[in-house]
């Protein structure tokens, strides 16, 4: 049996795989660690990523026929952000003859498609950093290098933690305005001051891989009114709003009716004044676009871009759709 789609997506944290059917339906999926070629090395990285290919073609066989090919590899994955390194990664891809084609992306195209039901529209994807891309049905693309702050990027959530992070400290010692962040960070950690949480922090005793943490107690500090949690807060909406504007502009549908899909961890968690500012400020910028948080798991993206790329009919990508949202 023949596998229309070997969908992939590989964030940094964790990676999904499934197997996907011409007629859309899902033949074997399966899980495994994050994609970071930066960290490992791109060897080490997708020999990681075969494990869990093997998994999903095994999961396959369990269901039914064993798989004895794949048309297309549609791959997103994470550290693709430059057109540069999808072709590296790509290359890399394409010598573990998995299919017969095969594409890289930036994971962030995953959520876009995920969320939108043909090729067209702009995603903002804040987890724990922040992209933004958008597409059109004719192959044209809008980015942003999204690799940190050499590139103009703010916000996601290791920024947000870091920012509330500069304002506590500031607010404890006198250089800066009163905050309850000053009290609600170092609580966070059982610690009964800022000086306590900058001298753990450096100490490793509270490891620097727990700040992100912090970002939710940023949010719920906002919430309850604090004036300094609450301009942060604003702050990533403004920045939300200025990169999808950007891509609607440059895909030319600031004017026109188009879907903004909202992802990742941050905009998931559906903060309300977060949510009700991106779209008060949208409606202004952008006043026909539709605003949208996806739920569904970005590798139905992947997957989907793939049956896309196969020519597959819409009824295969609806039946792969009601197999992921239910």
């Amino acid at each position: 049996m023949t596998a229309a789609v070997l969908a992939i997506d590989a964030g940094n944290s964790k990676t999904d795989v499934a197997l996907v059917a011409s007629d859309g339906s899902v033949l074997g999926t399966g899980r495994g660690g994050g994609f970071q070629p930066p960290r490992t090395g791109i060897d080490a990285a997708f020999e990681a990523l075969a494990t869990t290919v093997a998994e999903a073609l095994a999961d396959a066989g369990a269901r039914g026929p064993a798989v004895d090919g794949v048309d297309h590899v549609s791959a997103c994955l994470a550290n693709a952000d430059l057109p540069v390194e999808e072709e590296v990664l790509a290359a890399a891809l394409r010598g573990r003859d998995w299919g017969r084609t095969a594409q890289v992306r930036n994971d962030t195209f995953a959520v876009l498609r995920a969320g939108v039901e043909e090729r067209r529209g702009v995603a903002v994807v804040c987890g724990a950093g922040i992209n933004c891309v958008g597409m059109l049905p004719d192959g044209r693309t809008a980015r942003f290098p999204a690799i940190g702050r050499i590139s103009g990027d703010w916000g996601g959530g290791a920024g947000l933690a870091e920012e509330a992070l500069w304002f506590a400290a500031r607010a404890e010692d006198g250089r800066g305005e009163p905050t309850e962040l000053a009290r609600a960070l170092p609580a966070h950690f059982g610690l009964d001051s800022m000086y306590a949480l900058i001298e753990a922090l450096h100490l490793g005793r509270v490891p620097a891989a727990r700040k992100h943490e912090l970002t939710p107690v940023l949010f719920a500090t906002g919430a309850a009114g604090d004036p300094v949690a609450g301009a942060i807060v604003d702050r990533l909406a403004d920045e939300v709003v200025a990169m999808s504007t950007v891509a609607l502009g440059r895909l030319g549908l600031l004017d026109e009716p188009a879907p903004v899909v909202l992802g990742g961890s941050v905009l998931a968690a559906r903060h309300p004044r977060l949510d009700a500012r991106i779209a008060e400020l949208l409606t202004v910028r952008a006043p026909k676009v539709t605003v949208s948080v996806v739920t569904a798991p970005p590798v139905l993206g992947a997957a989907l871009l793939g049956l896309d790329e196969v020519g597959a009919p819409a009824r295969s990508r609806a039946r792969l759709r009601e197999h992921y949202e239910g």
